[in-house]
């Protein structure tokens, strides 16, 4: 075979042939639609060779098997005709692996997922590492499609319907033990002996299959089959709200496969695969794949980037605990926490004891794995064990004469090359350098809470930030397992700008009558994880509304919030879910019974909560102003591209990533569509719906977001 195949085949003195997976120039495995020729002829030189006993699939990379296939070969479909065909050639190939007449045995270790997990489902056996980094999913599904190349029909017969299912509709991954106990795999085995491991299955032939539980088998039948279907339908209905079709067609297909048996369930497959591909949500969401992926790639910076081995972190409150955790679990570095009593440290460090326990307690990691993460945080109550620290975050209160402190004493306390982030969601960053000894390395790291789950970070540089502290920054950043953005230097740098507006609109409709529960369904319908109002709970009221008078100072009067509701609701002592009371009730823990609302809220703010709007309506008041503000921070180059602003607001607030994020949202609307909706909001609300010129400019000659600034990423 010639040197740039991905397949290596080698017949072993026992006659058992090992196809070697490894393609070429790549860190990951991802199938191609042009390996087709070479897998056939190693089909062809196996069938062939009658000596053989068996054949084992295994990758030469360190880890990863198949990552799964490469999503540019979809992208690359003009239509839904070309995406059924790619479905209907993967398919042929997992066939003709299914085929042969000796054992294959797929040995596995690291990442097997999608288009990998199929071609390890068309095997016979499966064998895996008992690695961390051993995972097996198809996460389709989180791209808008469905697994095309047999997964929907080979899953459900292998570990049963209900299990299948749950891992497709969600793109769960599962470890290894866990694929073991559904039987997914057939061994775990160490990574040493994984493939001597294979070798021996392959020569058992071992063809006889498990039997599904119980559960399994009364669900595959056609009663329980129509029950669970009914129930799996319902279920998906709730949690995408329509929105994402791609969960509608699995279960069709799914169903297809088990009512009318497999050829009819391929051919489904691949059909809905193609019409899949086509949908603009799948467009979006792939969008937002490569977008992310791109901005992982992104320095943030040209310059080198300085030491990172150890950092420290003033405040060990939610979000000093928070960002400790990731810091030292996500990214291996030892972190020092500075507080000014020892309840403060131990708080942080109880967090990240709660946090890996929990991973102990599902066996996820071992005990010891556990301590020894533990071991890299440390506390004290004044600065010792500070000096080589090469960045110290500060997760302090929003007060900005104690930041400028902090800067001080960093300064004087720590080594000359320490660079100080600041965690402020809404304080300038070149306020709080204003006095520093060393401004150009001040900087600030916008977390999101809670730290550990949201991904994204703000990297916020001033006007005299060096780069090397921005390149510094972003690799910390990507370290602890965030994707970072840079931003500008303003008022409530790009993501809370976007979302007060957003906000504010939800208080002001509920001013107007409407009510709470209303307006937060409306939101979720329209794509959000979480309503405005909910929201709004989440963050504490206090710390949400702390943004407004900086905004408004800022902005002018579109940002200004409905008088007296927010000081009304902070002086009953709500805060939200922090203390218990907000515009929901929080009960006690336990089961938790639907969420309620509050009814004192109305009597709070004056109003009945007689509402007269539609859930398009109030969905449009929201997004729109945020649409709006997202195109202002373009002009004002805020965030550096739109691709920073789309995934800022779909991993910073949950943007609904089917629309691809904010400014691919408004390209497919068209800006001419946005500016005539935001003038009839204009009439019928108030000068804040103005479209900005930014827009206005743009429906004038047709221009997109996502062909001018995209380019130029440094400018």
């Amino acid at each position: 075979m010639e040197m740039a195949s991905a397949f290596t085949l080698n017949v072993r003195l026992d006659n058992v042939a090992v196809v070697t997976i490894d393609v070429p120039g790549e860190k990951m495995n991802t199938l191609k639609a042009e390996f087709a020729s070479q897998v056939r002829a190693i089909l062809k030189q196996i069938r062939d060779n009658r000596a053989l006993r068996g054949v084992v699939f295994i990758s030469a990379k360190p880890d990863n098997f198949i990552a799964g296939a490469d999503i540019n070969m979809i992208g690359s479909c003009r239509s839904a005709q070309e995406a059924e065909t790619l479905a209907r050639q993967g398919q042929q190939m997992m066939a003709e692996i299914n085929a042969l007449p000796i054992p294959v045995i797929a040995a596995i270790h690291g990442a097997c997922l999608g288009g990998g997990l199929e071609m390890a489902l068309a095997c016979h056996n499966r064998i895996c590492t008992d690695d961390v980094k051993t995972v097996l999913g198809l996460p389709e599904v989180q791209l808008g499609l469905l697994p095309g190349s047999g997964g929907t029909q080979r899953l459900p017969r292998l570990i049963g319907v209900s299990t299948a299912l749950d891992m497709i509709l969600t793109g769960k991954q599962l470890r290894a033990k866990q694929a073991l106990k559904v039987g997914l795999v057939d061994e775990v085995v160490p990574h040493s002996i994984l493939l001597e491991a294979a070798v021996e299955l392959a020569k058992k032939d071992s063809s006889a299959h498990r039997t599904l539980p119980v559960r399994e088998r009364v669900l595959a039948g056609p009663l329980g089959r129509a029950l669970l279907f009914r129930m799996a339908s319902k279920k998906t209905v709730q949690k995408t709200q329509g929105n994402y079709p791609a969960t509608e067609r699995i279960l069709e297909v799914i169903e297809t496969g088990l009512a009318q048996g497999s050829s009819s369930g391929y051919d489904a497959e691949a059909r809905a695969f193609g019409e899949l591909v086509m949908t603009s949500q799948s467009q979006a969401l792939r969008h937002i794949f490569f977008a992310n992926t791109d901005v992982k790639k992104d320095p943030g910076s040209d310059a080198k980037p300085g030491p990172l081995n150890s950092v420290g972190i003033l405040g060990g409150g939610l979000m000093g605990g928070g960002i400790a955790y990731v810091t030292a679990c996500k990214g291996g570095l030892p972190v020092r926490i500075k507080d000014i009593n020892a309840k403060g440290i131990n708080h942080a460090l109880k967090y990240s004891w709660d946090q890996l326990e929990t991973k102990v307690r599902r066996r996820h990691i071992k005990a010891s794995e556990r301590d020894k993460q533990l071991a890299l945080i440390s506390g004290s109550i004044d600065y010792r064990g500070f000096a080589h620290r090469d960045l110290i975050i500060e997760a302090v209160f929003e007060d900005l004469s104690l930041k400028q402190r902090m800067v001080t004493e960093v300064e004087q306390n720590c080594a000359p090359h320490t660079i100080f982030a600041s965690n402020t969601s809404s304080l300038p960053i070149g306020d709080i350098a204003a006095n520093a000894a060393r401004p150009e390395q001040v900087i600030g790291l916008h977390f999101f809470s809670p730290v550990e789950k949201m991904p994204l970070v703000e990297v916020i540089p001033h006007a005299t930030t060096s780069e090397q502290t921005i390149a510094t920054t972003v690799k910390l950043a990507k370290k602890q397992g965030k994707t970072p953005i840079v931003v500008r230097d303003k008022a409530g740098f790009y993501v809370n700008r976007i979302l007060a507006p957003y906000i504010n609109e939800a208080i002001r409709m509920l001013t107007e009558g409407e009510r709470v529960e209303t307006i937060d369904a409306a939101l979720v319908k329209f794509g959000f994880p979480v309503g405005p109002i909910q929201l709004l709970d989440e963050v504490g009221i206090d710390t949400g509304t702390k943004i407004i008078p900086v905004l408004e100072a800022a902005y002018g009067e579109r940002f200004s919030a409905p008088a007296n509701v927010v000081a009304s609701i902070l002086n009953d002592d709500r805060k939200g879910r922090k203390n218990g009371r907000g515009f929901y009730l929080y009960g006690a823990k336990g089961r938790k019974s639907k969420k309620q609302v509050d009814p004192a809220i109305y009597t709070l703010i004056g109003v009945q909560g007689q509402g007269r709007l539609t859930a398009a309506q109030i969905a449009e008041r929201c997004v729109m102003l945020m649409l709006n503000e997202a195109a202002r921070c373009f002009d004002e180059k805020i965030v550096r591209s739109a691709r920073d602003g789309d995934i800022g607001a779909v991993f910073g607030i949950g943007f609904p990533p089917f629309l691809g994020g904010p400014f691919r949202y408004m390209d497919s609307l068209g800006a001419g569509e946005v500016v005539a909706v935001l003038q009839r909001l204009t009439t019928q609300y108030g000068s804040r719906f103005t479209p900005c010129e930014q827009l206005l400019q743009m429906a004038e000659r047709s221009e997109r977001f996502w062909n001018i600034g995209e380019t130029d990423l440094n400018s």
